[in-house]
């Protein structure tokens, strides 16, 4: 997949890391709590999720948050179109998604404060504001350490091409496995990790295994504290397991769809991607992060959506919905799409047609799946979409208090670093519950 740079020079680079299973869920004394305060739904049901991540910080008054009255140095030149859901008003450049609005919820008045992309990404990748002093886990990380997917021969969570997700201190045993680039439309896809090539066969993975086992049994007792090695003996047997499966191999294989379901999807990375991420979950794999840049639009900002953003975000997007909700898995399968801010309502004048800067005090998001109510908008930003019409709207934080919900993730547990403090897997942030009412 094509990387973007944004404007603070931060790339989104690949990287190769497997997750693993662990831990244990929901803690029922707090999920009885939330129920009995009429938070939430009496049960979360997704067993699965899906990040898209948007980096570079799209517009929301250019994509689901438009405002059509404001002053024109602020509204743009695009127009809001009617979806599929009688009242929920979207940009014209996204007809696809207007037609799936019955698929996904809108937050809007989304506020935080970090207008730096490394740090708002930070952010939004773990749904906790970042500390210079502790790294914390990213939702991958945490629903591998959960026992999100669970099978032996898969992965607990993949990283599509680009991402941000982090195991922090959590350790690189819980990282996801990155494939390295992204796949093609029609074509068997190799994945760095998993795929056998140069004439290497199962037999010969199997006498490396063989040999491995012997090393370790002459070097058992070294370094049985090391966070580091734990992760790489971990990543050695999840490995082992992937190669030798011929149900990953295939989980990966989106040559394997059938036309008509790969269709919709379109031959762009994004969709394409889009693709292997319905059919890992359906496979079984516990959590897929999708990644689309290139938001970072300080110049010519409504010729970049309107001609390359807007159209393969409509598309991809549309048809990963659509696809998971035809194949029944919307219902088991969250869905959590964002960048990690939005962008300033005030078009500037660096060039003739003006673009957006950074924003972070007000922008959007979207969740569906699972236990969550699709076709509606939560939250609200003021006439300008400058700040939350209530002053306060909701934070990242909360965002992902309502997607480890939405998973059966207590966000108030508590995990431990290697010094032994303990630290919230949320550290602020209430359920949304809204979204699940």
């Amino acid at each position: 997949m094509t990387q973007h740079k944004t404007c603070d020079g931060l790339k989104r680079r690949d990287f190769l890391k497997v997750g693993a299973i662990g831990g244990t869920g929901l803690g029922l004394s707090s999920y009885l709590r939330m129920v009995d305060a009429g938070e939430v739904k009496e049960a979360a049901k997704a067993k699965a999720a899906i990040f898209i991540n948007l980096p570079g910080g799209p517009s929301h008054m250019d994509t689901f948050d438009l405002k059509p009255d404001a002053p024109k140095e602020y509204r743009g030149t695009f127009n809001p179109i009617q979806t599929n859901v009688e009242g929920i008003l979207i940009s014209e450049h996204l007809p696809k998604l207007a037609q799936n609005m019955d698929k996904f919820a809108i937050l809007r008045g989304v506020s935080h404060t970090l207008g730096a992309h490394a740090l708002g990404s930070e952010y939004v990748n773990t749904g906790t504001k970042p500390l210079p002093s502790l790294e914390y886990p990213g939702y991958a990380a945490v629903t591998a350490k959960e026992g999100l997917g669970g099978a032996s021969d898969l992965p607990s969570s993949v990283t599509v091409g680009n991402g941000r997700q982090r195991p922090g201190f959590l350790g690189v045993k819980y990282a996801p496995l990155s494939t390295g680039g992204a796949p093609r439309a029609g074509a068997p896809y190799s994945v760095r990790g998993i795929s056998l090539g140069n004439g290497v066969t199962i037999a010969d993975v199997e006498k490396r295994q063989g040999l491995l086992k012997d090393l370790d049994k002459t070097f058992s007792g070294f370094e049985k504290d090391s966070q580091l090695l734990d992760g790489l003996d971990k990543f050695g047997q999840k490995a082992y397991s992937m190669i030798t499966s011929k149900r990953a191999r295939e989980a990966f294989d989106i040559s394997k769809e059938s036309p008509e379901f790969a269709k919709p999807f379109g031959e762009n990375a994004f969709g394409v991607s889009c693709l292997l991420a319905s059919r890992l979950v359906e496979a079984g794999v516990g959590f897929v992060t999708v990644s689309l840049g290139g938001w970072d639009t300080h110049r010519d900002n409504f010729t970049s959506l309107s001609t390359r953003l807007l159209p393969t975000l409509d598309e991809g997007l549309s048809a990963l919905l659509a696809g998971l909700d035809q194949k029944g898995l919307l219902d088991s399968t969250a869905v959590f799409v964002t960048g990690e801010f939005g962008r300033t309502p005030k078009i500037n004048t660096r060039t003739a047609e003006g673009g957006r800067d950074h924003y972070p005090r007000c922008m959007f998001m979207l969740m569906a799946g699972g236990g969550m109510r699709n076709g509606q908008v939560v939250g609200k930003s003021d006439d300008k979409a400058t700040l939350p019409a209530d002053g306060k709207g909701f934070a990242p934080d909360d965002a992902a208090a309502s997607l480890y919900h939405n998973l059966g993730i207590d966000h108030t547990k508590e995990y431990h670093s290697t010094s032994g403090r303990p630290i919230s897997i949320v550290r602020n942030g209430s359920v949304i519950k809204e979204l699940f009412s």
